[in-house]
Order: C-alpha cells, then structure tokens, then sequence
C-alpha cells in the first residue's frame, strides 16, 4: 500500500520547485544537479526523491503550475472586466498589471518557462492529456494559449491599429516588454513592478491608442 501524503505535502512541493527554478537560473538547468536541488532545500537526495523522481520531474511541474497560473490571470481579468463593465482597454491595462505583479514574485519560475522548456520530453505521454500529448508540447501549447489570449486582449483594446498583418508583432513587442523583466528588474531598484507596469499602459496608450 503507498504511503499517504503528509498534509503539508503540496507545501513542500512548492517551496522545492522554488528553490528548484532558482538553481536553473544560478547554474543553468543542464548544470544543475539534484544534489544541488537537495543541498540549496536542506535536505538529502534521497529526501528529494521522495517529491519528484527526476530533476526534469522538477522542471514539468514547475512549468506546468506556471503557466496554468499565467492562464488563471487570464480568466480572472476576463471576470473581473464583466464585473466592473471595464472598457476593453481598461482589461487590457489590469492583465498587463496582472501579469506583472506575478513576475514579481515568480521571476526565476518565468525565466525557467522562457529558458528550459527545450529541455522537457517530447514523447508523447498518456497520462498528460488524451490524445496523449508530450510534457514539452503541453507546456509549448499553453504558451501559445498566453500569446493567442493577449493577442485577443489588444485586438478588442486598439482595433483600428491592430490587423491580420502586424497583430503577432504588436503582441509579441508587448510581451518582449513584460516577459523578459527578469533579467533587469530588480525588488528594490529604481523602479517598481508596479511602476513600470503602468509605464508599459502609457506607451501603449500613446503608442497604439493615437490615431495612424
């Protein structure tokens, strides 16, 4: 009979994976090793084991409870707008804050999302999804899930600027802004999360919400 989890089981779960996506981005995730994963969490290898069998079990489930998180954002600003009858810009505006105020606390997990998914399985795996669907493509899948719901956000929120010809730039100048914070974007410096999501609002309002 397996051994019941501990109640705090999840609890440790996501504070391995923390540290976890912290060890990816000090030493690469090639580089790093389970024995690092275990000394930088306290604990021993085989303590490690007992959470996740492989380093790249780590790194899915670190991946996997992202970007379902990114994708919840995504649904909570939609009901959040229907609630407050926000204008579509003004929905736009909250995701961008959203998504930000995420990355503050979650920079080392997007850097592992943006960096390390090359690194998952690409076998075909039936307990993911039916059809059966590999770690790399489910996660890959969400990504563009991300892409196709903020292009659908700026489309509703500029439609006179926005066309079939350069709706994937735009969408992808806005996400180059936001998703890439990580490597310069310091707690504590000379400008805040929140600061600089709202610089983003303004460049796109004087941007794409002028007149051509």
């Amino acid at each position: 009979m397996a051994r019941p989890k501990s109640a705090t089981h999840d609890i440790k779960r996501d504070a391995i994976l923390d540290i976890a996506a912290q060890c990816f981005a000090k030493f690469s995730y090639p580089a790093a090793s389970m024995n690092e994963i275990a000394t930088a969490c306290g604990t021993s290898k085989a303590r490690l084991y007992h959470y996740y069998d492989s380093k790249e079990a780590i790194l899915f489930d670190l991946l996997d409870r992202h970007t379902q998180r990114l994708l919840a954002l995504i649904a909570q600003t939609e009901a959040h707008a229907q609630r407050k009858n926000l204008d579509e810009r003004a929905t736009l505006h909250a995701l961008v804050r959203a998504f930000l105020q995420e990355y503050e606390t979650s920079a080392t997990r997007h850097a592992a999302l943006l960096n390390d998914t090359q690194f998952l399985s690409d076998a075909p795996n039936p307990d993911l999804a039916a059809p059966p669907v590999s770690p790399r493509d489910l996660i890959l899948n969400r990504q563009r899930d991300i892409v196709a719901a903020m292009t659908r956000f700026m489309k509703r929120a500029y439609p006179e600027r926005l066309t079939p010809a350069n709706q994937t730039a735009l969408t992808m100048m806005l996400l180059g802004m936001i998703n890439w914070t990580f490597t310069w974007l310091r707690p504590g410096g000379p400008i805040s999360y929140a600061a600089f999501a709202e610089e983003v609002i303004a460049m796109l309002e004087k941007g794409l919400g002028q007149p051509q």
